[in-house]
């Protein structure tokens, strides 16, 4: 039993001045009080904590496509970037040297040559047999046209003239039609309302300079009326203007929101630690799950085209080049994820994380030692390090994660990179403190460096 306490309790009628002691069973009634209480705050806590998990877990890789989508509409930098290894992929070039070698061969009327040579045989005398040979000539004229016109477009696709223009070309048709959807008007293409207009200042200028260096003064005085032309009005144009405001808001916006409320669930849970590995674990499953989506829809799209309009490997190949960068994203987020899920776990209780610690602490100690040994000391420094161990590991570690939350666009690569120096920068202090000069009998012995 509970020895009596001489808490006032309140509504008891008893003043500063006359405390009444507390009974045992007013005093279990109140530590019963205390503990429901308690109970309730940490059960309504987690039920926050799992609400705002599920919202990261949905908003994770809607976050990813939208940022994704955004900086391939919006972006004329990235678009490029992303379609310039198409000039350069063999599949690619096949399928462009097919199409414009048939095009180039369906305008040339090779029956109507054959046809041209017969009649000229035949007027001039030639003998039956002749003239019914060259009448035979069609396939083989056509062959060897087609041999010719092939040869010379497989050297325009494939040389770098065609890789500068086809970045030329796709830069600027992506920067007309942000132009427009943007109602900017920079650039020949832009919106006015419900029209689409095409801006001919840029060509009107070039034009009466070449005419006035050629000789014509009078084409000086040409006006600059009339420099736009309406290319075409609709009614939809808005629409899509508000959709592409819509679209910038929601893939700026939404992955900081989603790392607001991934912050949010670590704070709200009771135990925060815990919490961390299951938002890093949930975000890498929900990334594993956007990668396999990809894939799934990638062999969807493969069936779905017929080879006559778009042979295999040229469909995959564009398929890969415009995902490439929403891959690399759901694979770099997948990492981090896991990442932070395993930080999280070494610096819990249990066993193998107190053994990874207690492996890491001993070998920062015998290569401390070791550097003692040959007469090489840390001094204060190393005190120092002693001393606020757990304060360099966390600023460590937060300067490689502010790292990659600055870093544009990282990738695995620059993931590993960070990784490696932060283990790199936690192995060196450690070695450091290691190395400190032995405290002295009075002083406390400091925290040791994990």
């Amino acid at each position: 039993m509970h020895p009596p306490s001489t808490s006032v309790t309140p509504g008891s009628g008893a003043t500063a001045g006359a405390p009444r002691e507390m009974t045992a069973t007013e005093h279990e009634e109140y530590l019963r009080l205390r503990h429901a209480a308690t109970v309730r705050h940490r059960r309504t806590r987690r039920s926050g904590a799992v609400v705002l998990l599920v919202l990261t877990m949905l908003l994770a890789p809607l976050a990813l496509v939208a940022a994704w989508v955004h900086d391939e509409v919006a972006d004329t930098g990235r678009y490029v970037q992303t379609v310039r290894p198409l000039a350069s992929d063999p599949a690619v070039q096949k399928v462009l040297v097919d199409r414009l070698t048939d095009r180039v061969v369906a305008n040339v009327d090779v029956d109507a040559v054959t046809n041209a040579l017969t009649d000229t045989l035949e007027k001039n005398g030639a003998r039956p047999r002749v003239v019914e040979a060259s009448e035979a000539l069609a396939g083989p004229l056509r062959s060897a046209v087609h041999t010719v016109v092939e040869r010379n477009v497989s050297r325009v696709i494939t040389s770098e003239v065609f890789r500068e223009a086809w970045v030329g070309a796709n830069r600027r048709a992506h920067a007309a039609v942000v132009n427009m959807l943007t109602g900017s008007h920079q650039g020949a293409l832009r919106a006015t309302g419900d029209r689409v207009q095409l801006d001919l200042g840029t060509v009107i200028d070039q034009v009466r300079q070449r005419l006035v260096d050629a000789g014509f003064q009078k084409a000086s005085a040409i006006p600059d009326v009339n420099r736009t032309i309406t290319l075409f009005r609709t009614e939809q144009l808005r629409k899509a203007q508000d959709g592409m405001r819509l679209l910038d808001i929601v893939g700026t916006w939404l992955p900081v929101l989603t790392l607001v409320f991934a912050g949010l669930t670590v704070w709200v849970a009771p135990n925060h630690r815990l919490m961390v590995i299951v938002v890093g674990i949930a975000v890498a499953v929900m990334a594993a799950l956007l990668l396999v989506a990809l894939a799934v829809v990638r062999r969807v799209y493969l069936d779905s085209v017929p080879p006559a309009t778009l042979p295999p490997d040229a469909a995959a190949v564009i398929y890969d080049t415009f995902l490439r960068f929403l891959r690399s994203s759901a694979r770099t987020l997948l990492v981090v994820s896991l990442l932070a899920a395993l930080t999280a776990f070494l610096y819990g209780p249990g066993r193998v994380a107190r053994g990874v610690r207690g492996l890491a602490g001993r070998g920062a100690t015998a290569a401390g030692k070791g550097l003692q040994r040959t007469g090489l000391n840390s001094g204060p420094t190393g005190r120092w390090l002693t001393a606020h161990a757990s304060w360099t590991v966390g600023v460590t570690i937060g300067a490689g994660a502010l790292a990659l939350a600055l870093w544009n666009r990282p990738t695995v690569g620059a993931v590993v990179l960070v990784l490696v120096l932060v283990l790199v920068v936690l192995a060196i202090t450690a070695v450091l403190a290691a190395a400190g000069p032995a405290p002295d009998a009075a002083d406390e012995p400091g925290p040791a460096v994990t």
